[in-house]
């Protein structure tokens, strides 16, 4: 019988992660599995506490959204281990993509029978991410989003990005992708593994989980005043045809610009440009629903 540790993010959903967790875990617990269930105080904290079960060769499950998702996910790959998520934060990007259920009964059957699919994730500066790292607008948005944290999530992953806007100016990027290098004037740089964020945008749909490749998102300069209609043609991925978007592939990207701009990973900041991403491939392994076949 499988055994779990659940981290919960105390703030995650606006506080209902332990509440989120409480049916799920009994669920596990009358089925036999032992349960601990952990709160995190931070980062660091989360990270250890998902390295120390996985070593332990327990589950680690992730309860909150896709920032407790990458720290939890980065101490699984440390300690060579499993992650379960179950979805309770505002965006819930990540589970969305895996196609994770949404009801109690439904997690607790896959948490308990499930088998482990490999995923890929990112890497940059240590920090280990399943989903998608981007830097411009879209980071700038990101700070808006953690500041705002009461107003409902539907609402803000739509406000935000307009709200960033009124204090951007495009910026000079430097791209370096597996030893090529360019600079371009532009809005914004997504490096997508999952190619989902912003509660269910499909920024970089061409991005696949498990394809051992980065999907580089580029937005160059232009269009700024358009962004309300960008944000709808990316729910159908119909910005992808717009002439100032692009996107490539790659297995490293250096990312710099001309001035000091937030790097962000999954909902929070991680730091600030210059920074280089790679490829982990096959690196995470997540309970979830068997990958349907895609193609590029």
């Amino acid at each position: 019988m499988r055994a779990y540790t659940a981290l919960i993010n105390p703030i995650s959903g606006g506080g209902r992660a332990a509440e989120r967790c409480e049916p799920i875990a009994r669920l596990l617990r009358e089925a036999g599995a032992a349960v601990t269930v952990c709160p995190t105080r931070s980062r660091e904290h989360a990270v250890a506490l998902a390295s120390s079960a996985a070593r332990r060769g327990e589950i680690v499950v992730a309860v909150g959204g896709d920032g407790l998702v990458r720290d939890a996910a980065c101490g699984v790959v440390a300690g060579n281990g499993t992650l379960g998520i179950v979805p309770a934060g505002r965006g819930n990007d990540l589970a969305r993509t895996l196609g994770l259920p949404d009801g109690d009964r439904e997690l607790a059957r896959l948490l308990l029978d499930a088998t482990a699919r490999a995923i890929d994730v990112l890497e940059v500066g240590g920090v280990v991410v399943p989903g998608n790292v981007y830097a411009g607008i879209d980071s700038m948005a990101t700070a808006v989003i953690n500041r705002n944290r009461w107003l409902p999530g539907a609402l803000l992953y739509r406000l935000a990005p307009i709200r960033a806007v009124l204090t951007w100016r495009p910026a000079t990027y430097t791209i370096t992708a597996d030893g090529r290098t360019r600079e371009l004037r532009g809005q914004t740089v997504v490096v997508a593994n999952s190619g989902s964020y912003g509660h269910g945008l499909r920024i970089v749909p061409t991005a696949r989980l498990d394809d051992g490749m980065l999907d580089v998102l580029v937005v160059r300069e232009g269009r700024l005043h358009r962004i309300a209609s960008f944000l709808r043609a990316a729910k159908t991925g119909a910005h992808l045809d717009l002439p100032e978007v692009e996107v490539s592939t790659a297995r490293e990207v250096a990312l710099a610009a001309d001035r000091p701009i937030p790097l962000c990973a999954d909902g929070d900041e991680i730091g600030t440009l210059p920074a280089t991403i790679r490829v982990l491939p096959a690196s995470l392994r997540v309970l979830a629903p068997t990958a349907p076949r895609q193609s590029r």
